[in-house]
């Protein structure tokens, strides 16, 4: 069941006591035949040897730009949910629980063990329905170590977000971030002529 019909990643399922599953068979089975991949084959893999990591994302689903770079130690669910643009960096102990779409922007980097989730729960129905609400990193941003960034939030083009920051509301463009919650703390302003 979708929430509007232009908007394939606000899927909504049932879950809880007594309701359907809200993962497809379709969706489980790709989530262990990727964990399998994963824990045997790709987190293996030298950060060297990155366009294999890159070929195996796009195996997949991912849909992985150029000169991409996934350290094998980031952990991936659901890679077919993954738009990663060029030239993007997914850092060491970088967690993307992508339940929903989560896309990051040309250039941008995100930083030791951020923590990017694109799914939740409606807590104000007792069923607790899950709720896959996308991400979207714009391009040139940096999301620095340990950020915590939650479902449905945009960080606008060429933010910074400080360390340990909790991100729960829409950032942004050309601006640095900080805090729990985060929020504006100054314009970013880019050198020139270097």
């Amino acid at each position: 069941m979708e929430s509007s019909p232009d908007s394939r990643n606000m899927h909504i399922s049932q879950d809880g006591r007594g309701q359907p599953n809200p993962h497809s068979f379709k969706e489980l089975a790709g989530r262990g035949a990727w964990a399998a991949t994963y824990w045997s084959i790709y987190r293996w893999i030298p950060r060297h040897l990155n366009w294999w990591h890159r070929s195996i994302l796009r195996v997949f689903g991912a849909k992985v730009g150029r000169a991409v770079t996934v350290y094998p130690s980031a952990h991936i669910t659901c890679p077919w949910n993954l738009i990663l643009k060029d030239y993007c960096v997914i850092g060491p102990g970088v967690e993307l629980f992508a339940l929903g779409t989560i896309t990051i922007g040309k250039h941008s980097v995100l930083s030791q063990r951020a923590h990017l989730c694109a799914g939740t729960h409606d807590y104000t129905d007792p069923r607790m329905p899950l709720l896959r609400l996308p991400i979207r990193i714009g391009d040139g941003a940096w999301i620095c170590a340990e950020v915590f960034i939650g479902p449905g939030v945009n960080v606008g083009d060429r933010s910074v977000v400080g360390a340990r920051s909790v991100v729960i509301k829409d950032l942004p463009p050309d601006s640095v971030c900080a805090g729990n919650p985060c929020r504006t703390i100054r314009p970013r302003v880019m050198r020139t002529g270097q």
